[in-house]
């Protein structure tokens, strides 16, 4: 099994900046990959970021490119999503999700791509 705990939402202005984290524990994901994903109200569970473990390959929503950065600490066994310039567009609980096994570098966007999922944590961007 595998344990995901994400952190470091809150309330931030339009065009701050939010960390968040995503800690994994329980069995090794070093061939697989971690993806964001975020969900607003009355909306369906959107994609944002993947990244592999391996390689750090990364993919991204194009409403994010350029102002998220997914990247990892294979040490920490940690995910982050750097967000930059927020926009109340943004505002979502943002989900960690991980898979055991990644294919010929492909990052699936779906969530069904995905076995394992944190709690989530909430990111409010106001106006």
């Amino acid at each position: 099994q595998v344990q995901l705990v994400e952190s470091g939402g809150g309330l931030v202005q339009a065009g701050g900046s939010l960390r968040l984290s995503c800690a994994t524990s329980g069995r090794t994901l070093s061939s697989g990959a971690m993806g964001w994903f975020r969900q607003a109200p009355g909306k369906e569970r959107e994609f944002v970021a993947a990244i592999t473990w391996s390689g750090g390959g990364s993919y991204y929503t194009d409403s994010v490119k350029g102002r998220f950065t997914v990247s990892r600490d294979n040490a920490k066994s940690t995910v982050y999503l750097q967000m930059n310039s927020l926009k109340p567009e943004d505002t979502a609980v943002y989900y960690c999700a991980a898979r055991n096994l990644v294919i010929n570098g492909y990052l699936p966007r779906g969530p069904d791509g995905y076995g394992y999922w944190g709690q989530g944590t909430q990111v409010t961007v106001s106006s």
